[in-house]
């Protein structure tokens, strides 16, 4: 037997093999330098945990679709809905003062008014004629004109819409030419034995429509990679817990995508170039995109830019809650008043960040009446033995019931909370009815809802397939195994203007 010190290479250590699984200074090998074919500084295996630390608690953001609306299929390539018009009829210059048409006095003194084309007002009508800002207020009978862009009208009070100057002309309100008008038609009047042949008023309606948006993901794991086995312990994110193996990344991608079918469906934005411009997405990537809800919102939506609904404390003193305490629910007033404008449907739901959502709770806790007295709500009185909640989950204000809800997708650092220019978003809860331009008939559907393709033939809801060689599939001569997921689907926001964002 040679000497095994005199040696080279990894003999040269002296290693000396021992019949037990003891330590001694000469029977482990060191693999503390690259030359040592290792990278361990220590002769001992590392701990390892198993399990996984959720240092981030609950990871998706989905749910929000599902609390709020629903899902139906699809067989088509676009969604085409009707919602109703007004009943009445009204014009504000606010709303259609953009050059060509227009909402003012053309002259004061012929009592002649300007109108939008294709508006509805019609000769023997009976309107009531206001200054935006409700400055002055004239009731007058359309005397000629009656759908045409510029009417004639006969003031039922005064003899011109501007009588300055004129006698007998005590209280008179005097329009000036060009002044912008808010008028709306309360009734029509006709004299005695005369007939009407002209007057005929369809049923005014506006059409919808959105296109489903094709999302795709994979995930892929070479053979190589699942012949090594290394189980990780995890808790995934609805609560079931066990051991996973290389799929522990294939079940993240599938947790990753399901949250992009929702995070599509929020903030999903349609092509929509301005004159002059081409959508620079070509080949593949010539997509027409699909309308989210904060899209339909800015376009079609209530969005409130205004003050916030904190309390405005200008006592001085810290501890005492001030006249100023009421800001916050004035300025929530606000809404409401815009909300009896719309459809003013009685229960909403408020979907919230943070900020918004502590700026609720003081809004409402600065209703209090004890102010430095100490808090109180109902029966109980508060005391340094209580855990005191000051979280309000829902309220009622005039005929509206609010129910409150924090919204993890504006709070998370990797989504909306990274950004922070939208607050939140108010949803009225019930169903609307609309006219379904594909069934030809007037259907019941939530005010938010998800339409996915779907037929006998193929769901595309949320399909998943595996490709490759590995697993026991045998699809392709690639040495991995692939994880395909795949989704057709769009996002439904009927009656946007009875939802309102709250944007930063």
């Amino acid at each position: 037997m040679g000497d095994f010190s005199t040696g080279v290479g990894a003999f040269q250590n002296h290693l000396t093999p021992r019949p037990t699984q003891s330590l001694f200074n000469d029977n482990y090998l060191s693999f503390d330098s690259a030359s040592g074919g290792g990278t361990f500084a220590q002769q001992f295996l590392p701990e390892i945990y198993e399990k996984e630390v959720e240092r981030y608690g609950k990871r998706t953001i989905s749910g929000f679709l599902n609390m709020v609306g629903a899902e139906m299929p699809l067989a088509s390539d676009q969604v085409i809905w009707s919602e109703q018009g007004r009943l009445h009829i009204a014009y504000s210059a606010e709303t259609y003062n953009d050059g060509a048409n227009n909402v003012q006095i053309a002259s004061a003194a012929g009592n002649t008014i300007t109108l939008p084309a294709a508006n509805l007002i019609q000769n023997h009508d009976t309107i009531v004629v206001s200054k935006t800002d409700n400055a002055k207020v004239l009731k007058c009978l359309v005397v000629s004109g009656g759908g045409t862009t510029t009417i004639t009208v006969a003031p039922y009070t005064q003899q011109k819409l501007n009588n300055a100057g004129a006698s007998g002309t005590a209280g008179a309100v005097n329009f000036a030419d060009g002044e912008d008008l808010n008028i709306f038609v309360y009734g029509s009047e006709y004299k005695k034995g005369s007939s009407e042949n002209s007057r005929s008023i369809d049923a005014s309606f506006t059409q919808f429509s959105n296109k489903p948006a094709i999302l795709r993901d994979r995930y892929s794991v070479s053979g190589s990679d699942t012949a090594q086995i290394g189980w990780v312990e995890v808790t995934s994110e609805n609560g079931a817990s066990g051991y996973l193996w290389y799929l522990k990344s294939e079940h993240e991608a599938r947790l990753r995508f399901q949250d992009y079918l929702e995070m599509a469906m929020i903030e999903g934005e349609q092509v929509s170039m301005p004159a002059n411009h081409t959508f620079q997405g070509t080949g593949d990537f010539a997509v027409g995109g699909t309308q989210g809800l904060f899209s339909a919102l800015e376009a079609r939506g209530l969005v409130w830019t205004g003050t916030d609904f904190d309390i405005v404390d200008t006592s001085g003193v810290d501890d005492q809650v001030s006249a100023n305490a009421h800001v916050g629910m004035n300025e929530f007033d606000k809404i409401l008043q815009e909300l009896d404008k719309q459809g003013a449907i009685e229960e909403n739901m408020m979907f919230l960040d943070r900020s918004t959502a502590l700026e609720i709770d003081n809004m409402l806790a600065s209703q209090n009446n004890y102010g430095v007295g100490g808090t109180s709500y109902g029966v109980f009185n508060n005391s340094e033995d209580m855990a005191l909640n000051l979280g309000f989950s829902g309220f009622r204000r005039g005929s509206y019931d609010f129910y409150k809800s924090d919204w993890k997708y504006l709070n998370d650092s990797v989504t909306r909370g990274l950004i922070g220019d939208i607050e939140g978003v108010i949803v009225p809860a019930g169903t609307s009815t609309v006219y379904d331009e594909s069934m030809g008939k007037n259907i019941q559907r939530p005010f938010l809802h998800v339409r996915y393709r779907s037929s006998e033939a193929d769901d595309r809801k949320m399909k998943s397939w595996i490709t490759g060689s590995v697993g026991g599939n045998y699809t392709s001569s690639a040495d991995e195994m692939v994880v395909n997921f795949l989704s057709e689907r769009c996002l439904c926001v009927q009656a946007a203007n009875n939802f309102v964002l709250l944007k930063a």
